[in-house]
């Protein structure tokens, strides 16, 4: 009910609908973009550098992972950037980043930010 509310029941439908058709095959690669994004992200940290390599990589990474759930066509850099958002602002997103690496919430929301700049 909360998606839906946020999102709109059609865009949830659309996702559960995608999530639903994965193979084997897809739902493995979203598990190994999901380790790596975390091993990047836990690297920036250590760096305190929203601007670095790995932190930049990391959102490259988060991206592909968006766009195996996302339905065709609906990524964009705003809405991308709005995750990061999410990422502090949510406390259930906040404690899964900041398991990761104290700090990791704020650290990936900045990055994030740099990634997709200022286009819509």
């Amino acid at each position: 009910a909360e998606l839906e509310a946020r999102y709109g029941k059609e865009e949830v439908a659309a996702f559960n609908a995608k999530v639903g058709a994965m193979s084997p095959a897809q739902w493995s690669e979203q598990e190994q973009l999901s380790d790596e994004i975390a091993a990047l992200l836990k690297a920036a940290v250590a760096t305190g550098d929203p601007g670095c390599p790995e932190a930049q990589r990391a959102c490259d990474l988060h991206r592909q992972w968006l766009e195996l759930f996302w339905p065709a066509g609906t990524y964009s850099k705003g809405a991308h950037r709005g995750m990061g958002e999410m990422y502090v602002q949510d406390e259930r997103f906040r404690a899964f980043y900041e398991a990761i690496a104290p700090g990791c919430a704020v650290l990936f929301r900045d990055a994030l930010a740099i990634y997709c700049g200022d286009e819509k």
